[in-house]
């Protein structure tokens, strides 16, 4: 089986002409910039450094900037690079975003929003749970025509093997957003916001250790880290396959949180509320 960083980079190069990077930045954030050889969007730039240096290093213009939430490390260089040049900004209703509020234009779940260049087109989903605005952007084809890729920017709502912490929501607000994630076509492209995933399999592995899938990926994204190389994108078909967070209905998931954690799991949102729970104090 090829991994989800192998199956990301077939599809890519496969592609129309746009490319999608993950620009590292802070300790294990990815600022991800999606380019068509010469004008680039970025989305939830912290940091405007690392953003700037890999656009001059590429010879890229920035051309929009899209925002998931409004955590710091997703806002915090916004200001910074729109003194560069302004460009188009959208963020979430409801969120405040900091120094980057004055540029945003408002969206929420149904709405579209369309870039000339790069040319792309996305769908807002609503996704709260993280923070309560919360929202991910989905494309559901990265080229012309029917058979182009899908893709997802999904913040800090989803990451490889895990989801995000409850700030602000509720589980059962997050377990549907993950729905809403999961109803997605399996072949879409997950570009999560971090390096999350090493950490994110040791605790998915105690959840539900006779998943073969799940060992089998757990030996490929170690080794993939080894070599300093991504373990992102993943796949919603994947993250189906091996996410304890998107299984919390399976029997064999509920049978191990009851005998874990002593309690009962009589559904699958007390089953969710469990592992996020123990995530949380997870070690």
């Amino acid at each position: 089986m090829k991994s989800p960083l192998e199956q990301a980079s077939h599809a890519t190069a496969v592609a129309a002409a746009l490319e999608y990077v993950p620009v590292p930045a802070f300790e294990d954030n990815y600022i991800w910039v999606v380019s068509d050889g010469r004008n680039a969007m970025a989305v939830d730039p912290g940091d405007a450094a690392p953003v700037r240096a890999y656009l001059a290093k590429r010879g890229w213009r920035l051309a929009a900037i899209l925002l998931t939430h409004h955590h710091n490390d997703h806002v915090g260089g916004v200001a910074d690079l729109l003194s560069d040049e302004r460009v188009p900004v959208y963020g979430p209703v409801g969120e405040v975003l900091g120094a980057a509020d004055a540029f945003v234009t408002r969206v929420s779940g149904g709405d579209a929003v369309h870039l000339d260049a790069p040319a792309l087109d996305f769908k807002v989903m609503d996704v709260p749970g993280h923070t309560r605005g919360h929202i991910a952007y989905f494309q559901d084809a990265d080229s012309i025509g029917t058979h182009g890729t899908p893709h997802l920017f999904c913040g800090d709502t989803l990451f490889a093997c895990g989801c995000g912490r409850l700030f602000e929501g509720t589980p059962a607000q997050m377990l549907a957003s993950l729905d809403s994630f999961a109803a997605l076509p399996g072949a879409t492209q997950v570009h999560c916001a971090h390096e999350y995933t090493l950490s994110n399999i040791r605790f998915a592995l105690a959840c539900d250790p006779g998943n073969a899938a799940l060992h089998d990926w757990s030996q490929k994204a170690a080794e993939l880290r080894e070599r300093g190389v991504p373990t992102l994108p993943t796949t919603i078909a994947h993250e189906r396959a091996v996410n304890p967070f998107l299984r919390a209905d399976d029997p064999a998931v509920q049978a191990n949180l009851a005998e874990a954690l002593h309690e009962s799991v009589p559904d699958r949102l007390t089953a969710f509320t469990l592992m996020r729970e123990w995530k949380n104090r997870f070690r």
